[in-house]
């Protein structure tokens, strides 16, 4: 796990790339799409595309545009995982499951929580959160896959999309 002793025998708990940073994000994303929810594959792209708006036609992305950052699909899945089970055990987000398959929703703290975020990175991030859900608010599940096939790769859609559904 993402914890090591540090000199003085505590636990240092690492914060970039970890489940915190990354169940943050998601409960910031299913904050700004409330009502609406997503499985795994889909919460993953999404996890991509807030820091990297850009990406698709948004604003200025979060994250540097590193070459071959698309790559980053393909370890981000287990870790966004990790980070939903987390942000669960902190009563911010719900899980499903629907004829759909397994689906995360924002709680009803989840708003509070993402209000209490006070630093320049959280009042972006939360930004470009609203600014996706309205960019996805009209898209069919089908047409998110279309976008993340079209600008980041349709081994991405193939490698991340294992929801099991029907049809995919």
């Amino acid at each position: 796990m993402a914890q090591e002793l540090n000199d003085d025998g505590g636990r240092d708990v690492a914060l970039f790339n970890s489940a915190l940073e990354t169940g943050v994000r998601a409960v910031v994303i299913l904050d700004a799409a409330f009502p609406r929810c997503f499985d795994l594959a889909h919460l993953t792209w999404l996890d991509y595309l807030v820091v990297h708006t850009a990406d698709v036609g948004g604003p200025d992305s979060l994250h540097p545009n590193i070459p071959q950052r698309t790559g980053e699909l393909l370890v981000r899945r287990r870790l966004v995982e990790e980070s939903l089970e987390m942000m669960r055990s902190l009563h911010l987000v719900d899980k499903h499951a629907t004829k759909e398959g397994i689906m995360y929703e924002a709680r009803e703290e989840a708003s509070a929580f993402v209000d209490t975020l006070r630093t320049a990175y959280a009042r972006e991030l939360r930004s470009r959160a609203i600014w996706l859900a309205e960019f996805l608010k009209e898209k069919s599940e089908e047409g998110i896959v279309e976008i993340i096939a079209e600008r980041i790769g349709r081994w991405a859609v193939e490698f991340q999309n294992e929801s099991g559904r029907e049809g995919e």
